[in-house]
């Protein structure tokens, strides 16, 4: 997905609120949104928004001396999502077709996004997105991929929104590969947040090699590259994910929740729309 003129605010508030996450004085936001306006000057016109807000965010952790400033949100959405963990599990065991549960279940923890906002209600999400029906809904041919596929590789998006795949990665019933990033980005799972939400249990966690939003392919590490290349199956979650590879082909299936107004008109949907769509 290409980046839209409605992306060049959200770039700088997203770059000044990660800046006052974490207390910069005055002077340092005022050098952040600088450095990210000349930023904003010379990208082409090719770029997507995950490969421009990497470059801003990098820029904030520089000038904050913080490599990590979503590090306490992170903690406190895998808490609240472990919570939650034991009233999921039950719906699930209630269920008359646990898999559409498990992929709405998933779809709803996509709310843990801090890129949009910081502000959500997650099991009132959970409600929601369990009734709500889907505004594109490939599920048919997401069944038929999984019953051939001999492995997943299932792209994580969010810190505690892990949990929320942790569910729909047990109830898939096949091998599945969790990648996660290799060091942080905005509130994206590492491969600390995914142990610490217990996705080791259910799949094989990996890192793509990137620490970029979205998958950037090739800022991915070549031994990712190949996992990817090989899979049959991509479970793609979240926005960014949907950005880096919304041109990636029919074996990837995008699972998230249109927050953005911009992705929402690109994806076809209305804002806080249910979204299981094939590449």
């Amino acid at each position: 997905m290409r980046t839209y003129l409605d992306c060049y605010p959200c770039f700088l508030r997203q770059a000044l609120d990660a800046a006052r996450m974490v207390r910069a004085d005055e002077r340092q936001q005022k050098v952040v949104l600088d450095r990210v306006l000349n930023i904003l000057k010379q990208i082409g016109s090719s770029s997507t928004p995950p490969e421009i807000g990497d470059r801003v965010h990098r820029i904030v952790r520089q000038e904050v001396g913080n490599d990590d400033p979503y590090r306490m949100l992170k903690e406190t959405g895998t808490r609240q999502a472990l919570v939650l963990y034991p009233r999921m599990k039950a719906l699930l065991a209630e269920a008359n077709d646990p898999l559409e549960v498990a992929v709405r279940l998933s779809i709803a923890g996509n709310i843990i996004d801090l890129g949009p906002t910081q502000e959500y209600d997650l099991w009132e999400t959970v409600e929601r997105v369990l009734a709500q029906p889907f505004a594109i809904d490939d599920g048919g041919a997401f069944c038929e991929a999984i019953a051939r596929a001999g492995q997943v590789l299932y792209l994580a998006d969010n810190a505690g929104e892990t949990v929320f795949d942790r569910l729909l990665i047990k109830t898939l019933d096949v091998p599945v590969v969790y990648a996660v990033k290799s060091g942080p980005i905005l509130n994206d799972a590492t491969m600390e947040d995914a142990l610490a939400a217990g996705v080791d249990r259910v799949a094989e966690v990996v890192s793509t090699g990137s620490d970029a939003p979205g998958t950037i392919l090739d800022r991915c590490s070549e031994e990712f590259r190949h996992l990817y290349d090989e899979a049959k199956v991509v479970i793609a979650k979240g926005q960014a994910n949907y950005e880096t590879l919304s041109e990636e082909g029919p074996k990837v299936f995008f699972l998230l929740q249109t927050k953005c107004p911009v992705i929402a008109r690109d994806v076809g949907v209305p804002v806080g729309s249910v979204v299981l769509k094939q590449g």
